[in-house]
Order: C-alpha cells, then sequence, then structure tokens
C-alpha cells in the first residue's frame, strides 16, 4: 500500500473519497481498479499512464491499433511498432489490432475483447472532444470507465510537466506550418519548449500535437524498466510533412545512479 493509499484511507474515514475513484473503488481508494490504457507509443499516451499510476490505479493492459493511414482519426501512424519495444519495458501485456476502412469499427472490437479483463480505459487525450466522446460512448457501451488523466491541460504546461518527470521524447513526425525538416529526431527539452510556444504564438499550431501537428515516441520514462536505444532510422519528407521513421531499435539497461 503507498503512502497515498494511506493518506485516503485516513480520510476516507471521515467521508472523504479518492479524487480518482469512481463508485466501485475500495474505501479510501486502495488499489483496486485493473485498467487498459490505449497506446501509441507517443508522449500523451505513455505520460497518461504514468498519471494513472501515480494516483494508485493499475494499468495492466496496452491497447495499439496500427492503422492503415497517416490521416488516421484516431491512431498514430509512424513508428507504431515500437510499441512492441515500449511494452516489454514496462512489463505489460500488449494487445494489437490492425485498422481497416472503418477505424471505429476497429476500436470498438478491441474494447469488446479485453471488456471483461479491465474495469476502465486510460486515454491520454487532452482537448480533442471528436476522440474523447467516441472513446466515451463505448465505455459506457460495455460499461468501463474512462480515465482521462490529461484532459483540459494547457499544452505548454502539459509539455513542461513531461519532460520534468524525466520523459525522454524525440519527435517522430511533423506536419504544420512552423515545424519543418529540422525538427524530426528532436529530443524535446526546455528549449524545444520555448521554440514551441513561439511557433504556436506566429502560426496558431497547437504544440501539443493533438491534431497531427507533431507526432512523438517515448525512449525513456519513469515507468521503463529499461529505455529505448535507436540503432537505425530513416527521414521522409513529403510536400510539408515528414516522418522520423525508426527502422531498428533495442532496449537498453538505464545507468545506475549512485
Amino acid at each position: 500500500m503507498t503512502w497515498l493509499t494511506i493518506y485516503y484511507l485516513i480520510k476516507s474515514i471521515n467521508g472523504e473519497k479518492h479524487p480518482g475513484c469512481l463508485d466501485r473503488c475500495l474505501p479510501g481508494g486502495d488499489e483496486l481498479k485493473s485498467l487498459a490504457a490505449l497506446f501509441s507509443g507517443g508522449k500523451d499516451s505513455t505520460y497518461a499512464i504514468y498519471k494513472v499510476e501515480e494516483t494508485g490505479f493499475r494499468v495492466d493492459l496496452l491497447l495499439t491499433v496500427y492503422p492503415s493511414s497517416p490521416d488516421s482519426l484516431y491512431f498514430h501512424y509512424p513508428n507504431i511498432k515500437l510499441t512492441e519495444l515500449q511494452a516489454e519495458a514496462m512489463r505489460k501485456k500488449h494487445v494489437t489490432m490492425k485498422a481497416g476502412d472503418d477505424e471505429l469499427k476497429i476500436l470498438r472490437s478491441l474494447i469488446e475483447k479485453i471488456s471483461r479483463e479491465v474495469d476502465g480505459i486510460v486515454l491520454g487525450v487532452s482537448s480533442s472532444t471528436f476522440q474523447k466522446n467516441a472513446v466515451e460512448k463505448l465505455c459506457r457501451e460495455y460499461g468501463l470507465d474512462l480515465h482521462t488523466p490529461l484532459w483540459g491541460m494547457d499544452p505548454s504546461k502539459l509539455l513542461e510537466d513531461i519532460v520534468e518527470s524525466g520523459f525522454q521524447v524525440i519527435v517522430t513526425g511533423v506536419a504544420a506550418l512552423g515545424l519543418g525538416r529540422e525538427w524530426l529526431g528532436r529530443i524535446l527539452s526546455k528549449e524545444e519548449i520555448d521554440e514551441l510556444k513561439e511557433i504556436s504564438r506566429r502560426y496558431g499550431v497547437n504544440i501539443s500535437g493533438e491534431g497531427g501537428e507533431m507526432e512523438t515516441i517515448v525512449l525513456d520514462s519513469p515507468i521503463f524498466k529499461e529505455k529505448i536505444e535507436i540503432l537505425d532510422y530513416e527521414i521522409e519528407w513529403k510536400m510539408d510533412r515528414g516522418f522520423f521513421i525508426i527502422k531498428k531499435a533495442r532496449l537498453k539497461e538505464k545507468a545506475i545512479l549512485l
């Protein structure tokens, strides 16, 4: 039992509920619920897992859909197969499915498949009501709770929190005015975030990248047992968009800090 759980157990005696709990939580918000996360390998879906686990929930299952097109409305496209390494680094079960023309149908099929194994779904959405409403409807259909720990966060604050929490995030796709080829392969740090803020001010780009303006992959995080090392890559650029394609990667032991 974590210190956070103990804290809310004491508060529950006075009739106060755990802030992350819905009706099926045990008194005190004990670590009861098993969750599945819709997982693309990008910064938002990975950080959402980190945030819900911080509050005492368990994410036991990662759900990844391989989209057939880079213009997918629901799923990330570049480097999606790297999620297999990330799942291994997190020691989590990983369920994958290939998308067809009807992406919502595939998503429904995936959620139906695991609905008896978990109590809820984690979604790393922060501002897209389109995505949130679609998944929320499916969760209601199958009696699952929806957890959106990033919802409503300011895009700049979200990026800062991700970096400050120890996430190593690489830019793997760009498709917006102000985001050129030079951004592909860059690791997000305070310097990059400051540049993105200026690009957002000048061009109106949503720097969270939730609309496809920017795609990312997480190479390391506090919930990874090993980090991901890129061994080979190539850059593809077409018209006004580009991708940093990771061709070969492996898990590498993290340095031990003394």
